[in-house]
């Protein structure tokens, strides 16, 4: 594993959409690896691979410090209900910003093997979701927050 650089806003790559994936490999597997330990050292709870110069659908999310969720290819089946809270991004430092989001989320995405997988995510971990979701389209969390 290796830690990999996180772009910031103002790099061209963030506002991209990414391509999906369609090799589910072990180069597939070292990047979500990868991922994970950039997000854990840079104290984050999620990261979208378009954050280290990858215009992939991958993202991993952990609130918790021990529940990873990796999405690959992920799309949104279904979401409820709404909550706004502050929200910042390891690849706009500094910033901060009040956005809304839904309170329940249900995910359908593939896992690093290809296979699907559905999630269902209430509250911080779908703000989490959505916030790195938003990345593969190349939005970032400054083009939904409130502006004061």
């Amino acid at each position: 594993m290796a830690l990999r650089n996180i772009i910031v806003e103002g790099d061209d790559l963030l506002r991209e959409r990414s391509r999906e994936v369609t090799v589910f490999d072990d180069r597939l597997s070292l990047l979500i690896d990868d991922m994970v330990e950039t997000m854990f050292d840079a104290d984050g709870v999620g990261l979208a691979a378009p954050q280290i110069s990858i215009l992939k659908r991958v993202c991993v999310v952990c609130t918790d410090g021990q529940k990873i969720y990796e999405l690959i290819n992920p799309e949104v089946l279904e979401s409820s209900g709404e909550q706004e809270g502050y929200e910042g991004c390891l690849s706009v430092p500094g910033a901060r910003g009040l956005v809304k989001r839904p309170t329940y989320l249900k995910v359908k995405s593939k896992d690093r093997k290809g296979n699907d997988v559905i999630f269902e995510v209430r509250d911080f971990e779908a703000v989490a979701f959505c916030h790195e979701m938003d990345h593969l389209d190349g939005i970032l969390f400054i083009d939904k927050m409130e502006r004061q």
